[in-house]
Formats: structure tokens, sequence, C-alpha cells
């Protein structure tokens, strides 16, 4: 697996329609929907500016995304051209191999530590 990270700088006035086009359901994903190497996008906005946002788009690999930019190359492009109205600035910061993915434990409700009795 693969993970592909944006950086996309967004116009002020312009961050609910952007947050739309990627969110569920959205323009980007319902384009990238369509190709059965593709896994999902996370959309990230920044905390301490927020016209700031990363994309992660996770892919089974890269080949298979290379080959479905080029069957889709027009609607693919069409789209970023949507988003050039919306950005001030988009940058693709790389692409990721997935090493490794963790799992976090939600914190049990009412769970008491055990404490040994010393003798």
């Amino acid at each position: 697996m693969i993970e592909i990270v944006t950086e996309f700088v967004v116009k002020k006035g312009d961050r609910g329609q952007f947050e739309l086009s990627y969110g569920p359901g959205g323009a980007w994903s319902e384009l990238f929907a369509r190709s059965p190497g593709f896994r999902g996008t996370t959309l990230l906005r920044d905390e301490k500016d927020s016209n700031r946002y990363l994309t992660i788009d996770l892919w089974d690999s890269e080949t298979l995304r290379a080959q479905w930019l080029v069957e889709n190359n027009s609607e693919f492009e069409a789209l970023i051209a949507s988003f050039t109205d919306r950005t001030e600035a988009m940058k693709v910061l790389g692409t990721f191999r997935v090493l490794a993915e963790g799992t976090v434990r939600p914190k049990s409700i009412g769970h008491r530590s055990r404490r040994t009795k010393s003798r």
C-alpha cells in the first residue's frame, strides 16, 4: 500500500466547498472510487492555520495509481482545475509506502488499575 500526501492552502471563504469536495461522497472520492486500486482519502485541517489542509490518498500500489491516472487523465485534470479557483497553493509532499499500521484501544469505562499488595 502507498499513500500520496498533498498539501493545499485554501482561499478564505472557500473552506466549506473544499471540504465538501474532499469529504465523503465528494467529487474527489467519487472520481477515484471507480479505480479498484483506490482505498480512500483522509482529509486533515491544520489546527493552527484553518486554510491549510493535507489529503492522504491510499492506493494498493503506485502502478495501479499511475495506470488509473493515464486512463482517466482528462477527468483528473478537470477536477484539479476546479480546485484551482478555491486554492492558493497545492503541493504533493510525497508518496509514502505503508510499513505498519497500528490500532489504538479505547480507554475502558470504569477501569480501575490493579495494585499488587506488598507483603
